[in-house]
């Protein structure tokens, strides 16, 4: 029996819906045991299309409640999918909700003797950084130390997974890491990078994107959930097959790029993060300048492969994102973006203009 956590919207939804297609199948992926039963986990009442759905059994819980335990009898597979994303969640508040709710669900499994737990974080743990060979080797070891924005909740939460390792003998953690999610209803800093008038970059650095599609990483996780994939405590990438370079993303999405040297980016967007401006990290800006790609070796030597490209992923991300504009991962409202588009020449770094701009009047000062 399988439980899947945030399973009312997203991810875990899509999890939960394609895990009860299997239930009382010959097989599920891969030729893998298909599952004797699915519990969906989430707060409030089943939403319409689950309630009732063949295969599933819905639990209400929050999963920052220790009450969670009493969800989880009988289960043997925990994917703990209720993750969030969103750029506008306070980073504190979000880092914060997303560590309880792993050390949770984690203490509430080794209670019901649940055998393996699957937590889902992100590539964003690997680091993005200007010299990265691309792609990165699955087993390169994960850059932590001193990460903010999502890749230090991310980091947070692996590391609770290892406490719960060597706390619980009994419990295996896998840990599953998609790329920059893409999909219905997502609301991610990388999404309103492809929001903004210009796309900031780096000088000197050619950004190469990986993205993975909601819908892959269901089936990803559906693989690891019934064992594929060498399950017990392994950690594994998931997104789409190879990466896109800076041209053909601007051909994709229509947009220009904006370089900036790296210090004025790093250090405006840090002071703008600080002062509440924008919701971007430093942390998040160096995903958005820097490439990340990660070889998914392991999943492709289990069988899986992405339903998507990465094309067709930043596709449907433009057409999500629609007419929205956004600066520095700050959402902006027409009024206010039509502004500051005419007052900084439509550049995608508006503030980090302004911030060069300020420098470039200092030393005319001083001259």
């Amino acid at each position: 029996m399988v439980a899947v956590t945030g399973a009312a919207t997203g991810v875990g939804r899509l999890l939960v819906e394609r895990l009860g297609a299997a239930v009382g199948s010959a097989s599920g992926p891969q030729g893998l045991p298909a599952p004797g039963r699915v519990v969906a986990v989430d707060e409030g009442p089943a939403p319409d299309g689950l309630a009732g759905a063949h295969g599933v059994e819905w639990r209400s819980a929050d999963v920052c409640d220790p009450a969670l335990a009493s969800r989880l009898r009988g289960v043997d597979v925990v994917v703990h999918a209720d993750t969030d994303r969103s750029a506008d969640t306070p980073r504190r508040e979000r880092r914060a909700r997303a560590v309880r709710a792993a050390q949770t669900v984690l203490t509430a499994a080794a209670a019901e003797r649940v055998p393996q737990a699957v937590l889902v974080t992100g590539t964003a743990v690997y680091g993005a950084a200007p010299d990265n060979p691309v792609p990165l080797p699955e087993d390169t070891p994960v850059r932590t130390e001193g990460a903010d924005g999502l890749a230090g909740d991310f980091a947070e939460v692996e590391e609770v997974g290892e406490r719960a390792r060597r706390a619980h003998p009994g419990l295996s953690v896998a840990v599953v890491r998609p790329a920059p999610l893409v999909g219905p209803g997502l609301d991610t800093v990388v999404g309103r990078h492809f929001a903004a008038p210009r796309l900031i970059s780096v000088k000197g650095v050619e950004q190469r994107w990986q993205f993975c599609h909601v819908e892959d990483l269901a089936s990803a996780l559906e693989l690891v959930a019934l064992g594929g994939a060498g399950g017990g405590d392994t950690a594994l990438a998931v997104g789409c097959d190879g990466s896109l370079g800076q041209e053909e993303t601007e051909e994709i999405t229509g947009l220009r790029r904006f370089e900036v040297p790296p210090g004025i980016a790093f250090g405006a967007t840090g002071r703008l993060h600080r002062a509440g401006i924008t919701p971007a990290a430093a942390g998040d800006l160096k995903h958005l300048v820097y490439p990340c790609v990660v070889d998914c070796a392991v999943l492709r030597e289990a069988g899986w492969k992405p339903a998507y490209g990465n094309a067709d992923a930043l596709r449907e991300l433009v057409q999500e994102e629609g007419e929205a504009t956004a600066i520095v991962g700050r959402r902006l409202g027409r009024k206010e973006a039509a502004v500051t588009a005419a007052g900084a020449a439509g550049a995608a770094v508006a503030a980090i203009g302004t911030a060069a701009a300020v420098r470039r009047l200092r030393k005319r000062r001083k001259s």
